[in-house]
Formats: structure tokens, C-alpha cells, sequence
């Protein structure tokens, strides 16, 4: 699963979820791509699980950009734990996900394709995506 080799601080605070994606919201790898709608963290494990169904789905062919990387810590204290002594231990790395970003980019395949393979992936993360195409060179929804 994707992680960060090495972090400056161990943990982090847990921040607010507010605004737009205008960094990293449009195509710039592939002809097709999957854009968050609503803000989520998502796990390392839900984006490897997006990555193996499109993978499945494509069989080996076209291309495929995951454009978001899991750098936040996230930590959770040990269950049946008294209030206060600190905070927990890092258990799993979360990619902070705005809306309007583009999480995935896929080429080399037809659109058909690319759609049902964007929306398996759709299936596995935590929020509402939309399926995007190039056209004569500007993102389309």
C-alpha cells in the first residue's frame, strides 16, 4: 500500500476539509479521469482497491495515473483507553481529497471501457465522483 518513506513529523493534526481543488483539476496524463465531487480523506487502502479494479477491468490494457498520494497521518488510541495520556500512535495514511480533483487517469483504452472501469473504481472510495474525457483539448464532464 502507498506511504510515505519518510515523514518530518510523526503526527499531524487532523485540519479542516473546506474549499476547491484548483491544483490538480484537470487532465494532464490521460484522456479519461475520475474528479471527487465532495471533500474526503482517502485511505491508502481504498485507493489501491480502486487501483486493482481498474487494472482487473482494463486487462492490461492502456495506462493508469493515480494522481493522489496517502502523506497524512492518521492516528487512532487503543480501544477501552481512559481520556487524556496524549494523543495515539499513526495507524494509516490518508490522501487529503478536495472537490474538482483528479483522483485517477486512465489512456489507451475506449471510452466505454474507461467508464466502466472509472465507475468499479467509483465503487471503492468514500465519496461522489464524476467520470471525465478530454475533447479537443479541455476537460469535459
Amino acid at each position: 500500500m502507498l506511504m510515505p518513506k519518510k515523514v518530518k513529523w510523526r503526527k499531524i493534526q487532523r485540519g479542516r476539509r473546506r474549499g476547491k481543488a484548483y491544483r490538480g483539476s484537470s487532465l494532464a496524463f490521460g484522456t479519461y479521469g475520475l474528479r471527487a465531487m465532495e471533500p474526503a480523506w482517502v485511505s491508502s487502502r481504498q485507493i489501491e482497491a480502486a487501483r486493482v479494479a481498474v487494472t482487473r477491468h482494463i486487462k492490461r490494457g492502456g495506462k493508469l495515473w493515480i494522481r493522489i498520494f496517502p502523506d497524512k497521518p492518521c492516528t487512532i488510541k487503543p480501544a477501552e483507553t481512559r481520556m487524556g495520556k496524549g494523543k495515539g500512535n499513526p495507524e494509516f495514511y490518508v490522501a487529503v481529497v478536495k472537490p474538482g480533483r483528479i483522483m485517477f487517469e486512465l489512456e489507451g483504452v475506449s471510452t466505454d471501457v474507461a467508464k466502466e472501469a472509472m465507475r468499479l473504481a467509483a465503487f471503492k472510495l468514500p465519496l461522489k465522483t464524476k467520470f471525465v474525457a478530454l475533447n479537443e483539448g479541455e476537460a469535459t464532464a
